[in-house]
């Protein structure tokens, strides 16, 4: 009976330990990893893309909605991440004119540090691609997103304006 608790308390370690390994997803090779929590930042805005078919989810970190809720987001202060988490417009198989989030795309991150990330606005930024997390390794990654970003220059580079709460 020992024997048996034991191997079942073995078991359990190794597959817990085995599950955590699998949870972890490579950094990106600008150094960025995924920040740790993000699942649980909560929603600062909502967006939708014509031009890559995309349903868009824009969190943020406690920081992030502090600043959101007090209307301090241009600068956005640092320590705010970030987090833009896309699927693809899947039409709703119950109700036709819905638009329902289909495959996840991608987890694009922006993370605020002044000082770090100087050259690149005060942002650093991150993307992994797929359920399966592959980082998005391109050579001059951060130059494409300011090159994007920079029309919202006058905005802390960031397009997305928190959503308005009752």
């Amino acid at each position: 009976m020992k024997k048996s608790i034991l191997l079942l308390s073995v078991l359990l370690v190794s597959a817990s330990m085995l599950q955590a390994e699998e949870a972890k997803v490579a950094v990106g090779n600008n150094g960025i990893g995924i920040p740790e929590g993000y699942k649980n930042f909560r929603l600062i805005g909502v967006s939708q893309r014509s031009d890559d078919q995309t349903l868009r989810a824009i969190l943020g970190n406690d920081v992030a909605i502090e600043a959101a809720r007090a209307g301090k987001t241009n600068p956005w202060p640092n320590g705010t991440i970030l987090a833009k988490l896309g699927w693809k417009h899947t039409p709703s198989d119950k109700f036709p004119a819905a638009t329902i989030p289909g495959d996840f795309t991608r987890a694009d991150f922006m993370i605020k540090d002044d000082v770090k990330y100087a050259s690149t606005g005060g942002w650093g930024w991150g993307r992994w691609i797929g359920m399966e997390q592959k980082p998005y390794d391109k050579a001059d990654f951060a130059q494409e997103c300011m090159a994007c970003h920079s029309v919202v220059k006058d905005q802390d580079l960031v397009f997305t304006k928190p959503v308005k709460l009752p």
